[in-house]
């Protein structure tokens, strides 16, 4: 599957674009919340702008698979294949 972090996070994770093989069987596919468990132990500085204290997701960064926010979705059990596209946003401001 392919991952895809924007502004400051491509410094954070070391890149804007990567490929994360998943660890998925047909009868268990792999989720969005144990891609991102992978993600931080390989980028443990993302914890902390992922994960509250409480374990819920902080809300500063926007999940999207394949362009839909997971919010919308199942959340974190929501289900991903290596076809699909992980978008990491982190807020932006401007104008």
């Amino acid at each position: 599957m392919r991952i895809r972090a924007y502004a400051t996070l491509r410094d954070l994770l070391g890149g804007g674009k990567f490929d994360m093989p998943l660890d998925e069987t047909p009868s268990a596919p792999a989720t969005v919340g144990q891609v991102m468990d992978r993600l931080v132990e390989a980028h443990p500085a993302l914890a902390a702008k992922l994960w509250a204290d409480d374990g819920h997701l902080t809300g500063y960064i926007t999940i999207l698979l394949n362009g839909r926010s997971v919010e919308y979705l199942q959340g974190m059990a929501t289900p991903i294949t290596d076809a699909d596209t992980l978008s990491l946003f982190p807020p932006v401001g401007g104008g």
